[in-house]
């Protein structure tokens, strides 16, 4: 039903797994909304919400009107009915235009998913908000919202036009995989359950360390909301264990501005494999030299002699890789990759020797 969008489809179910909100900022016309009404269809018992926010949005259209009875009685009370409060997965458009009062408001059912009523302080529903916008907020007021978004992602019209053919020609959907709300609340309680081994918690804490490097900031409340993010994702992918494979998820929990997603995602990829590719680069070289030495000479002396001094430039290559995988065991990362690289240079080595 949705082209091009995997990784909004996985961050909404990593999203309900794991008890977080979601943001998506594009423009309209992009399957925002359509995407969390589908996600609430498909939950079998689920109550939706959905409004489009503007700055003369009143309480009243989100949280229901004030009751009358209740007023007669002294209490400031609201009927909640079919409103967010009520609401399991909630959609709320141009979420940054609405005023301060409402979003304190949503700031609460957020947070701690609890709604002030009158005299009485309710529990919500809500397992997962939805929010859009098509750009991000600057306004001191407006962060704090922002960063309640757990999970963050930025979304644009289709860009192949094999899928855009296909957009045109999609039909009505024929049946909905169903899940009931008990089976989300099991599957929930699952993923919480999974372990995240030291390795996992490692490679956070020196992503860490490399992002504020580069001024990327995250508030510690995203990390450690992060490890159940790690949960939820290994869960999906059938795992008993969070594992490194899943912390490049983390390229839509750790960055701000829509600028330093590249950033982020280039820090993940050389925290967990950069060693992979230093050993590539070093694997690389080693085949050049072969090349050079097994290219045609004038003399055989010639040959000999670019023989011996592509071995030694080879040997010394497998001196660097050997302290590569030395500095990755014992950081804890997976080196099966890098070694069969080695095990290839290793086999230049020995037929630069046998040709001395």
């Amino acid at each position: 039903m949705f082209l091009e969008r995997d990784e909004l489809i996985d961050g909404a179910l990593v999203a309900l797994l794991a008890a977080q909100h979601v943001l998506v900022i594009g423009p309209p016309g992009t399957a925002k909304s359509m995407l969390a009404d589908e996600v609430c269809r498909r939950l079998g018992g689920a109550r939706y919400f959905q409004w489009l926010l503007t700055r003369f949005t009143t309480p009243e259209e989100l949280f229901g009107a004030v009751s009358l009875k209740a007023l007669e009685a002294d209490d400031y009370r609201r009927l909640t009915t079919h409103k967010l409060p009520e609401a399991h997965i909630a959609f709320l458009d141009e979420i940054f235009k609405a005023s301060s009062s409402i979003l304190n408001t949503i700031l609460t059912l957020m947070n701690e998913r609890r709604f002030h009523n009158g005299r009485e302080v309710a529990e919500v529903p809500l397992l997962t908000l939805f929010a859009a916008s098509n750009e991000l907020p600057e306004d001191d007021e407006l962060l704090a919202l922002l960063d309640r978004f757990l999970l963050r992602f930025v979304v644009d019209y289709l860009d192949e036009d094999f899928r855009f053919l296909k957009l045109l020609q999609a039909g009505p959907v024929a049946a909905r995989t169903m899940l009931p709300l008990a089976a989300l609340d099991q599957a929930r309680a699952e993923a919480g359950a999974l372990p995240v081994p030291g390795a996992v918690l490692r490679a956070m804490t020196d992503l860490r360390r490399e992002l504020r490097a580069k001024n990327v900031i995250a508030s510690d409340r995203r990390w450690a909301q992060a490890v159940g993010v790690l949960r939820a994702h290994a869960w999906l992918a059938g795992r008993d264990a969070a594992s490194e494979e899943d912390v490049p998820f983390l390229e839509h929990v750790l960055w701000r501005d829509p600028a330093e997603r590249a950033v982020v995602r280039t820090a993940i990829r050389e925290l967990l494999s950069g060693y992979e590719d230093e050993v590539r680069v070093l694997l690389y070289q080693s085949r050049e030299l072969r090349e050079y030495a097994l290219r045609p000479w004038d003399t055989r002396e010639l040959r000999s002699r670019a023989a011996v001094e592509a071995h030694t430039k080879i040997r010394n290559i497998l001196g660097k890789v050997d302290v590569i995988l030395s500095q990755a065991r014992n950081g804890g990362r997976p080196v099966e990759r890098a070694q069969a690289l080695r095990q290839e240079i290793a086999e230049i080595e020995r037929e630069m020797l046998g040709r001395l």
